[in-house]
Parts: C-alpha cells; structure tokens; sequence
C-alpha cells in the first residue's frame, strides 16, 4: 500500500483531467452506477469542529474520505483530509494520501463543470465572495472554461482581498453588495452560518455558485435567491445537508449528472449550483492520482 503525500498530489494533479474526471462521477453517479451514503458526520463541539466520513464505491474502486473542518482556524487550513482507496473487486487497500488538496481541486473543478452547462461562451463578469484557498482554485478553474472580462473580489479580511486580487488580476470591492451588482456569475466560498447574498443585489440572468456552508443550519443565500432552478450534486446530499434548500423550502431542478447524461434539459438563466462535495468525486479523484503516479513509476 502506498503513501502519497499532499505534495505528490499536487505534483500530478491537473484541472482539464480532474474535470473529465468529474463530469464521468457525476454521470454514473446520476445513472445509479454508484454506491455512496451521505457522509457521517460527527460534531467536536469543544474545539468548534466536526469530523466526516465519506465512503463510496465507484467503478473498479472505493474508498473513503476523512475530513475535518474547523472555520476558526487562522495558521492552519481550514478544511484537512486523508483518503484510504482500495480495490473494489478484491477488496485490497491501494493506497492512503492526503485529501486537503484534493478537496481544494475537485470542489473547484466540479463548479467549473457546473458553470460550463450554465453560463453562455461569452466574456463574463465574475464576482468572488471570499480570497481563501477555494477562491483561488475556483478562478483557476473557472479561467479553464470562460473568458472573464472582468474580477471582483470581496472578503471579510481586506487585506487577504487585496492579497488574493493582486495575484489574481482582480479589483477589491468595499461591499458584497457592490462587488455582485451586474456580476454574471457569483461565487460564495466563505465560512458563514447566516446568509448574507441578496436577489436584490443580483442582475435577472445569473449563475451563482454557492460553495462555502455545508450542513442544515448554514447558509450563504437568502431564500429569495433560491427561488432559481437549483442544481446539486446529489439529490440526498443536499436535501439533507444543504442549509440553503431546507430553510427556504426549494426544490432541487437537478442534478449535474442528469444534465450530463441529458435527462433533464438545461435550465435557463438564473440558476444556482449548490455545492456539498460528495465522496465520489473524492474516489474519482483519488483514483486519478493513484494511476498517474503508478504510470509516472512504471514509466522510470
């Protein structure tokens, strides 16, 4: 069984085939050709944490992710990992490696795959409510499939903004409200518990993914905003995790996976994609990086 540590992941792991990867999950995730609970999750209330479990099979592999999230986090990342993969038919353990940027990737990689079926082949305005590490691997995603005429950002921390904006070619703006107003396309990638996104605020022909808060009782968007077509990646998911569906009572549209495989037609501008991260696309993954590795090896 091999180790393959945060740095080999990076080394080898690259958004056109994490995509591909993704839209593959996806689809036999829709086709019912996966295996996946929603993840377990426990709380550590005293250190304000909590502990998942994120188990699937897929294909000729499974596995699963141990994550850890802890939003007061300053010197540390916020979100940490490791994922165990095994042989699904022998039941034999492949490999264990670390999972932070993994999470990073396919989070960012499965928005850019959402975005693609959503937004038209045009230059785009892009508002970005957060400077962390999801907003920097969104924009690089996201700068895979569209053109970007123009970069807001927005974050609680100006000078994180600033830093982020610099790096990204980006502008800073003083207000979420001010950076989303006209914007095509909105990205909420932050760690609140109330929502703080307004329809309002936000032009008729939108997309916004909302990305930062997983779980029953947190949310970004108001429930104006979910009065869109909403998008997920699993319909369990979300329906149990997804704070933003269980508050203001809408409905999931559908999933990615069904888009794909064209059970269900596109919808129509404003949409939102509500991302969870599911234990699939960590699998699919995973699975990405242990061949390419294993080729890198057998290629020495």
């Amino acid at each position: 069984m091999r180790f393959i540590s945060e740095h080999q992941v990076r080394e080898v792991l690259r958004f056109p085939e994490l995509m591909g990867a993704m839209r593959d999950a996806l689809r036999a995730l829709s086709a019912g050709r996966v295996q996946q609970p929603v993840r377990g999750i426990i709380p550590v209330a005293e250190h304000n944490g909590w502990f998942g479990i994120m188990p699937a099979v897929y294909g000729d592999v499974m596995g699963a992710k141990l994550v850890t999230f802890y939003p007061a986090n300053t010197r540390l990342p916020t979100h940490q990992a490791t994922i165990q993969l095994f042989r699904a038919s022998t039941g034999e353990p492949l490999a264990t490696m670390d999972g932070r940027v993994i999470t990073e990737m396919r989070t960012a990689a499965v928005s850019a795959v959402a975005l693609d079926l959503l937004v038209a082949r045009t230059p785009l305005v892009l508002a970005i409510v957060g400077s962390g590490v999801q907003a920097r691997s969104h924009l690089e995603a996201f700068r895979l499939i569209r053109d970007f005429k123009e970069v807001r950002v927005w974050s609680r921390t100006r000078s994180n903004a600033e830093t982020f904006a610099a790096k990204a070619g980006a502008e800073v703006f003083e207000s979420v409200e001010t950076a989303v107003r006209g914007a095509d396309v909105v990205v909420t990638l932050t760690s609140a518990a109330e929502p703080f996104l307004r329809a309002e605020w936000l032009k008729p022909e939108r997309v916004v993914v909302a990305v930062g808060s997983v779980g029953a009782a947190r949310r970004e968007l108001f429930d104006d905003v979910m009065g869109s077509p909403v998008i997920v990646e699993s319909r369990e998911s979300a329906v149990r995790e997804a704070g933003e569906l269980i508050h203001s009572g809408a409905q999931v549209y559908a999933e990615i996976g069904e888009l794909l495989n064209g059970v269900k037609p596109v919808p129509p501008r404003p949409a939102v994609y509500k991302s969870l991260g599911i234990a699939v696309e960590d699998i699919a993954a995973a699975r990405l990086v242990y061949d390419s590795i294993l080729e890198d090896r057998v290629a020495e």
